[in-house]
């Protein structure tokens, strides 16, 4: 005879399953290339989420002075990858993606328990970022580590909380030839969907070059006219000699060039520094697009 409290327990769940799938909305339809941007975070304990919440007093940092490098997509940051990679004390590995890990709490007393300790989830995921900095460093047997993911261009100014002491390179690329190239790379491009990704990078970018004052800024185009004259700069922005090993970054081993870890198309493969493509000028961009690509120096017709 079946046990008539199993048969509630089942029932139980069966209601608890349409519940919860209820509860979550329908997922929207997102372009391939948009799906690690757009990525859903993991669940978190609503009480870490209450406005006007104290946050947890910062943990000492394994890595004091990290290096981020804030751009757009498609504006050439995994060649400054490969140029400061190829430096002896410089670690840029591939796209870590630092803003998708995530820390949940599983149990409700589990908040209570890293309060008491006096830390909450953002703090124990600022901890857990800081672990995977140090442990590339010491894997690479280098000091200076620099993560070029541009969505953190999205989340700079967490990543100024969790590292007040960070340092920044700001790349900006012509927004034109950022949409002309995501224009280039897509099937069926859809011209205003990627004008507004665009944006929401330029935007981003704009606000990161008026706040951090003490980010290092470079372009694209400058980077690949005069490679020498940028990496000099950089190297003395990082606190490194210039060596003249890293513009011919295509003899040293960068890892595999994979998609969603940074660029992997033929022209980076090739292991050589090529003149940067412009924009398509038949291309209409966003006024306001125009008038942060004269804000960087760019001209505007």
């Amino acid at each position: 005879m079946r046990d008539p409290r199993m048969s509630a327990i089942g029932k139980g769940l069966r209601r608890r399953g349409r519940l919860m799938v209820q509860a979550v909305s329908p997922p929207r339809r997102v372009a391939p290339e948009r799906r690690a941007l757009n990525a859903v975070p993991a669940q978190r304990d609503p009480r870490q989420e209450a406005p006007g919440a104290t946050p947890a007093p910062r943990a000492p940092r394994l890595v004091d002075s990290p290096v981020f490098v804030l751009s757009s997509v498609r504006s050439g940051s995994t060649l400054l990858r490969v140029l400061l990679n190829s430096h002896s004390r410089i670690r840029a590995p591939h796209e870590m993606h630092l803003r998708t890990v995530h820390v949940r709490f599983s149990r409700d007393f589990t908040a209570d328990a890293m309060k008491e300790l006096r830390l909450d989830r953002q703090e124990l995921e600022h901890v857990l970022w800081d672990r995977i900095l140090d442990l590339e460093l010491r894997h690479s047997g280098k000091d200076v580590i620099v993560d070029k993911t541009p969505a953190n261009t999205l989340i700079f100014r967490r990543l100024e909380r969790c590292w007040p002491n960070a340092r920044y390179l700001i790349l900006l690329r012509h927004p034109g030839a950022v949409v002309t190239s995501l224009t280039d790379r897509r099937d069926n491009p859809d011209h205003a969907a990627i004008c507004d990704e665009v944006l929401e990078y330029a935007e981003k970018l704009e606000e990161a070059r008026q706040h951090l004052d003490h980010a290092h800024v470079i372009t694209y185009e400058d980077l690949t006219a005069d490679p020498e004259r940028v990496t000099r700069g950089l190297c003395e922005y990082l606190g490194v000699p210039w060596e003249s090993g890293m513009l011919d970054y295509g003899s040293h081993d960068h890892g595999r060039f994979r998609p969603k870890l940074g660029d992997w198309s033929s022209t980076i493969k090739s292991g050589r520094i090529q003149a940067a493509r412009g924009a398509d000028a038949s291309l209409e961009l966003p006024p306001r697009l125009l008038e942060l690509a004269k804000a960087w120096g760019y001209p505007v017709d």
